[in-house]
């Protein structure tokens, strides 16, 4: 008995070890699971900014590197685009705002103001996404059941549920697309998560860390009170305007959220498994320069300071007594400057150069660059970590303020106030970023 039992386990560690082997050997040379199927992808842009679609298109690039098919939609865009998606509906890249920079301090300097201004910003593109013939189309002749059917509906989340009509009408998966850093006053009803605002800054604030008493206070208010107002609205507009379409079915939550924010530049939170940070998604390898510009920054003995306020504003619109400050101080360093600039400019420095428009990932790639000058749009300021060129920021409004501070808090920046800055203080900070080598 007891060599017998012996024999049979011995046959038994045996046939387990010869087991082992095996598996061990196909698991060396087994090549990974095998993909089943790619997704075909409704992509929205709700947004007509440029810096919005950059981050869209970067996402969209990366779906369809890994072989997903997507058709991009938007009724906000113009002129040529770059043909990676399979039917190509919208009309190009986006156009730019050009915004009077004192209107929009006036009016969005006031974050309870903005809550609301935003919540019918959405409704009303909401209007005009769900009331093109294009998009009644696609979600008349693409159901569900359909082999032409879509199986995600991607969409940049604009501060109201009605964004997830096109999902909830297909009745297919929702992916929301955040081109800011943080998710905001929506953050509970789209992942159900909500961060604690003694930790977490709320987007709208001016610092990126709460710090002092006051500082979380605040925090806390625009917490409860953006998310209270943004309720309010979307229920006032919902109930006392004409009924919309995209208001009849229940909005339905996100399955995944992509939020353009990088732990390199942003304050450690709790994030949601559901929400993915994939922060300078839209970064791309560098293009060759036109020539003027090329020439402009190569010929530069001591380097170039590039200053731009993006595609929103409008820097010709500065105060003149702000611009004055601004252009006799720049005029006082020995590099050169290329300002983004609309309009003609009386009495030029003969160190700067001013275009309406220039490519700014490529302008601050290249190694003679040594300063941006940023309102702190975060795609920009990727950009410029990316390209390790320190940044002057003048944060104008919304999630600005607080992508300036992340930097400051990094060693990465200085801030300043656009609208009390004067010539020797501006100076100042100029020659302490390009000098200090830290």
């Amino acid at each position: 008995m007891g060599h017998t039992t012996a024999a049979t386990m011995r046959t038994g560690m045996s046939l387990v070890s010869s087991a082992a082997a095996v598996m061990m050997f196909a698991l060396a040379v087994w090549p990974g699971p095998v993909p089943t199927g790619c997704a075909r992808i409704l992509a929205v842009e709700t947004v007509g900014g440029r810096s919005h679609w950059n981050f869209m298109s970067g996402i969209i690039r990366a779906l369809v590197d890994n072989g997903h098919t997507v058709t991009a939609f938007t009724p906000f865009l113009d002129g040529d685009r770059d043909n990676y998606t399979e039917v190509d509906i919208s009309r190009g890249f986006p156009v730019g705002l050009d915004l009077d920079l004192v209107g929009l301090l006036d009016h969005f300097r006031n974050p309870f103001w903005t809550y609301g201004a935003f919540v019918e910003m959405g409704r009303s593109q909401c209007d005009v996404i769900y009331g093109s013939d294009e998009m009644r189309k696609l979600l008349q002749d693409r159901p569900q059941s359909s082999a032409a059917g879509f199986d995600a509906v991607l969409i940049e989340s604009f501060w109201s549920e009605c964004m997830s009509y096109a999902a909830a009408r297909l009745g297919v998966p929702l992916i929301y697309v955040t081109p800011l850093p943080l998710i905001a006053f929506m953050e509970h009803a789209i992942t159900g998560h909500v961060s604690n605002p003694a930790a977490v800054s709320n987007l709208m604030t001016v610092h990126a860390v709460p710090e002092t008493f006051v500082e979380r206070l605040s925090n806390v208010a625009l917490l409860v009170c953006g998310s209270a107002l943004q309720r309010y609205k979307e229920l006032v507009l919902k109930y006392t305007e004409p009924p919309k379409e995209y208001d009849l079915l229940d909005p339905v939550p996100p399955s995944l959220v992509f939020v353009n924010r990088h732990f390199i530049s942003d304050a450690p939170s709790p994030v949601p498994r559901n929400v993915v940070d994939v922060g300078g998604i839209h970064l791309k390898v560098a293009k060759s320069l036109q020539k003027d510009v090329l020439e402009f920054i190569e010929q530069s003995p001591h380097g170039v300071i590039y200053f731009s306020f993006g595609s929103t504003v409008k820097m010709s619109t500065i105060p003149e007594s702000v611009k004055k400050s601004l252009i006799k101080a720049l005029a006082r360093v020995p590099q050169r400057v290329l300002l983004k600039y609309e309009d003609e400019m009386e009495d030029k420095p003969k160190n700067m150069m001013t275009k309406q428009w220039l490519p700014q990932r490529d302008i601050l790639l290249h190694p003679n660059v040594k300063l941006f000058i940023s309102h702190g749009g975060i795609s920009g300021l990727y950009e410029a970590v990316d390209a390790g060129v320190p940044v002057l920021g003048f944060p104008l409004v919304g999630d600005q303020p607080r992508n300036i501070d992340n930097l400051v808090n990094a060693g990465m920046a200085i801030s300043m106030e656009l609208l009390s800055v004067t010539e020797d203080s501006f100076l100042n900070n100029i020659f302490e970023l390009l000098n200090n080598k830290k």
